[in-house]
Formats: C-alpha cells, structure tokens, sequence
C-alpha cells in the first residue's frame, strides 16, 4: 500500500516509465514489486492493467537473500473508476491509491481532492481539513 512506502525504499529510482497517457486518469495504484532487474517492463501478473514502473539507476542493490530488486508498479483494476465511473470507486479511492500527477522518482506521491472523487465532504469543510489540489 503506498502509505506503507518509506523514502528510503524509492531512493534509487531514476525513472517513472508510462504506459498509458496519465492525464485522464484520477489515480493510479501503486505497490512495491520484488522483480528481477533494474529496469524494463516487468512482468504483470495482477487482475487489470499495468500503467507504469520505475526504473532504477546502478547504485540500486538486489536482495541478498533473494537477488529482486524492489520497484515500484502502477496499476488499475477493472473496478477502479476509470473503467466504472459510478462504481464503487465514484468517490473515494483505495487506500494503496494516489493522484498520478503527483509522482516522481524517488517521490512517492499523494492524494488529492481530485484522486478521492471530487470535493470535500460536509465533514471536512466543517473540521476546516482540505486535500491537496495537486
């Protein structure tokens, strides 16, 4: 989930790669994937749709135990609200989700009122609390 992404585990990327124009998409998933390289397209072997990876630079070390690298995935599921609109995602989002635009290597990103569906609730406008509009 990406609240549980540390700093220190994004320090070696270099690069973001897309697959598919971001622009119209409100969030994206985005998990820490054990994969054999660097760099390249990994393997994706979740229900849904790869939207991109990072790339990391030579100073990134594998697993002593294991040889992977850690690198991050962004994905979507069929359900997400790019797919279902009025779906179970028409507001909110999940928790492993955040606005694209808010990304970079080595920056782990955000969400935003955009991400979460739309404008604050009645609840946050009462307790004075906003999301980024990124």
């Amino acid at each position: 989930m990406s609240s549980f992404i540390e700093p220190g585990q994004l320090a070696h990327e270099s690069d973001l790669v897309w697959l598919e124009d971001t622009d119209e998409l409100e969030y994206v998933r985005q998990s820490l994937d054990r994969l054999p390289s660097r760099s390249g397209k990994p393997a994706y072997h979740r229900h849904g749709r790869m939207v991109g990876y990072a790339v990391l630079g030579p100073t990134a070390r594998s697993s002593r135990a294991s040889g992977t690298f850690l690198r991050r995935v962004f994905w979507l599921l069929p359900h997400d609200r790019d797919g279902q609109p009025d779906g179970l995602y028409a507001c909110g989002a999940p928790s492993e989700a955040v606005d694209p635009r808010t990304l970079a290597p080595c920056a782990k990103g955000y969400k935003t009122q955009r991400s979460e569906g739309g404008p604050p609730s009645d609840a946050m406008r009462e307790l004075g609390m906003t999301l980024p509009k990124a």
